[in-house]
């Protein structure tokens, strides 16, 4: 029996949207107002689904104990508080978009979950506008 699990995370981080290879007419006219060059901040929230075939025995799929401390650890500890251009290195020659983030943050967590668990993530950048990976 295929069952989900979801848990939720939270962080704070700084970005800005740009490249440095374009003007600033460009990075403006493509990106607007978060191309700023003091950066700009969002209260990310993030919500992770596991799914998968349920543990007939125990009635249990994946601990969400277990789950919780993956996100804190390999998420939260590393977003929070960071500017996502200058901190990371991921983001070094990467945009941190919204889209750019949730791969990332897919690509951390999917090391630590079981290869027969699927892995879902979403990420809201503000209360209206969020991304998924994989779609």
């Amino acid at each position: 029996m295929k069952v989900a699990i979801f848990r939720k995370g939270h962080f704070n981080a700084a970005h800005r949207l740009y490249r440095p290879e374009w003007s600033d007419e460009k990075n403006l006219e493509i990106f607007g107002i978060c191309s700023n060059p003091n950066f700009h901040g969002h209260n990310y929230e993030l919500e992770v689904r596991v799914s998968g075939e349920l543990d007939p025995e125990t009635g249990i799929l994946m601990d969400l104990k277990v789950l919780k401390e993956l996100i804190h650890e390999h998420v939260e500890l590393r977003y929070d508080h960071k500017n996502l251009n200058i901190d990371l290195e991921e983001f070094q020659n990467k945009v941190p978009t919204a889209e750019n983030i949730v791969i990332e943050i897919y690509k951390l967590l999917r090391k630590q979950i079981k290869a027969e668990y699927d892995l879902h993530i979403r990420l809201y950048e503000t209360p209206r506008n969020f991304v998924e990976y994989p779609a």
